[in-house]
């Protein structure tokens, strides 16, 4: 019986050593299949981060486009802008000139009336005026533009 044990704990042992291995080549093809999963999601983490780095590259060419579209388009405007103040600075100085020669007719128009007696007199048409700067003939001075510049004072 001792034999035979001896026998049974024998193949006991060929069937554990045979277990162990079994066991240790399951361990190994899971140990490898692990390691070709994790490589592939490696590779499509690799694929992805190298997506999202393309797309950002292109958002930045898009950016400066849109940046460059942008600036163009404020200078455009600056510059329209400026030519409007320069155009409204040249109207505001003829308004003001105007407005004075406005007044000046009209402080001359007062003085007619005033020396001459244009709604009362009916003998201005007989006297000659006594200053002959004011009389009729002598008006369209008046109307004329003062010009000056800086050429006309050379020494």
């Amino acid at each position: 019986m001792a034999s035979s044990s001896g026998t049974s704990s024998g193949s006991s042992l060929i069937q554990n050593s045979g277990s162990e291995e079994n066991l240790q080549a399951l361990m190994d093809q899971r140990k490898r299949k692990r390691m070709i999963s994790n490589r592939e999601s490696a590779r499509r983490s690799r694929m992805r981060k190298q997506k999202h780095l393309d797309e950002l590259v292109a958002q930045v060419a898009q950016l400066k486009k849109e940046n460059h579209q942008i600036i163009t388009s404020i200078n455009i405007t600056t510059q329209h802008y400026l030519n409007l103040e320069s155009d409204n600075s040249i109207l505001r100085a003829k308004a003001s000139e105007l407005s004075h020669r406005l007044e000046s007719l009209n402080e001359i128009i007062s003085l007619l009336n005033s020396n001459y007696g244009v709604f009362g007199d009916s003998n201005i048409y007989n006297e000659p005026p006594a200053d002959s700067f004011l009389t009729p003939s002598n008006m369209f001075y008046l109307n004329q533009p003062i010009s000056a510049s800086a050429d006309m004072f050379q020494y």
